[in-house]
């Protein structure tokens, strides 16, 4: 039986760094943001849909969907995320799914699923187990004004739109606190999957 782990964070909290040290130990990772880009390229279901939704002011000149154009529709207003959220959502559900089964038709012992919103989206079903990656407040908004050159309202605005770490510490089987050195945040996932069964060095 694979052990299915739902890994998530919230944005600039380091779970993409967590992410590539399990891809180091040939653990299998499914990532939704990977799987939501690919849902809504063009001609997909969910490109039409956001398309009669948004309007063709969102596509680039390839006619791609502009991705910091919607972005910032989305971010600063809470239904329309929402709408959005429940064309994507589903698609990402179906195609994450899938690669689920065909990892397990590989034997695959353990099956790691990226989810940024695994507790927004109530996808904690998908998963065995959990994983958060926190960091303090003060750590993720600088983290994200300066790996995306945003301004501080922007940047909160974006923090604001999911739920808070501190919340989610409270639903995650376990917590990687990621405030300190990579090497820290290295040895807390190796002791999880150690407790797991998941013998790493």
């Amino acid at each position: 039986m694979a052990l299915v782990i739902g890994l998530t964070g919230g944005i600039a909290s380091g779970k993409s760094t967590v992410s590539n040290m399990l891809k180091e130990m040939d653990i299998s990772i499914i990532d939704a943001d990977v799987e939501s880009r690919l849902a809504v390229e063009k001609g997909e279901p969910a490109y039409l849909k956001i398309i009669a939704e948004f309007g063709k002011e969102i596509l680039l000149e390839d006619e791609e969907i502009d991705r910091q154009k919607l972005g910032s529709i989305i971010f600063h207003h809470s239904e329309r995320r929402k709408l959005l959220n429940d064309i994507v959502h589903p698609e990402v559900r179906r195609r994450m799914n899938k690669q689920i089964e065909v990892a397990k038709l590989n034997k695959e012992k353990v099956i790691v699923l990226d989810i940024p919103l695994l507790f927004e989206s109530k996808l904690t079903n998908m998963v065995d187990k959990t994983i958060l990656v926190y960091v303090d407040n003060e750590t993720q908004l600088q983290r994200l004004i300066e790996r995306n050159n945003l301004t501080t309202v922007d940047a909160e605005a974006r923090i604001r739109s999911q739920m808070p770490l501190s919340e989610k510490v409270k639903l995650a089987d376990e917590v990687i606190d990621n405030n300190g050195s990579v090497m820290d945040t290295k040895k807390q996932l190796i002791d999880i999957l150690n407790r797991w069964g998941i013998n790493q060095k």
